[in-house]
């Protein structure tokens, strides 16, 4: 069954990736928002072509500047440092983005005859961001449904929705996903920053899976 793939280039999507088939029977999408940290682009390039899967970028031109707020997107709010607390984590978040990503990965599928869309969404994100919670990806997977023509309904596949950060870079060193190529740093730097809210998450996953974290820190 052929997949479609939201590859955001991080440590959660790069597992999923690995999770499922190569080749032909898997589409890599990679979303422009005018997001800080472009640079996952670059990793999620890699991953594809590790997987030897097509990898396509879709462009959402003006998205940041019609959407501020967020200090993913809006250059005059700082990236909060250290380790996410609840009012610092709503800082990054980006409105809708899970929504439009989604809807566009089930529009493709469904023009590329796909079964499924996947995505990396996992527990440590349920708590401030809305749509990454269970209650709106089963919503969602009905609602998109009912506007594609399909001979079978399409399956939004979230296999780590319930899984934490930990668990997931366990199944990817299982899976042997090559973590170097990883980006996860919100300031999008020339190296990870060490100081962001999203790389002390990924130290502290790394720390608690009892793996080595091969990425190159600024401090």
């Amino acid at each position: 069954m052929k997949t479609v793939l939201i590859l955001s280039g991080g440590m959660d999507s790069a597992p999923l990736a690995y999770d499922l088939p190569g080749g032909e029977d898997l589409l890599c999408l990679s979303f422009d928002y005018g997001q800080r940290h472009r640079r996952e682009l670059e990793a999620a390039a890699r991953i594809a072509a590790e997987r030897q899967a097509e990898h396509r970028i879709i462009r959402l031109e003006g998205f940041a500047a019609a959407c501020p707020g967020s200090s993913l997107t809006d250059p005059t709010v700082a990236t909060p440092h250290g380790h996410y607390q609840a009012e610092t984590m709503k800082q990054t978040v980006v409105p809708g983005r899970n929504a439009i990503m989604l809807a566009t990965a089930f529009g493709i599928a469904a023009a590329q005859g796909a079964g499924q869309v996947a995505t990396a969404v996992h527990a440590g994100d349920h708590a401030i961001y809305p749509d990454c919670r269970p209650a709106f990806f089963a919503a969602l997977e009905q609602a998109l449904n009912l506007g594609v023509w399909t001979d079978e309904p399409l399956r939004l596949y979230a296999p780590y929705i319930e899984l934490t950060k930990t668990d997931i870079a366990r199944r990817g060193a299982e899976l042997g996903v090559p973590y170097a190529l990883t980006w996860t740093c919100y300031e999008g730097g020339a190296v990870h920053c060490g100081q962001c809210g999203a790389c002390q998450e990924r130290q502290e996953a790394f720390r608690e899976a009892g793996l080595i974290d091969p990425t190159e820190y600024a401090l």
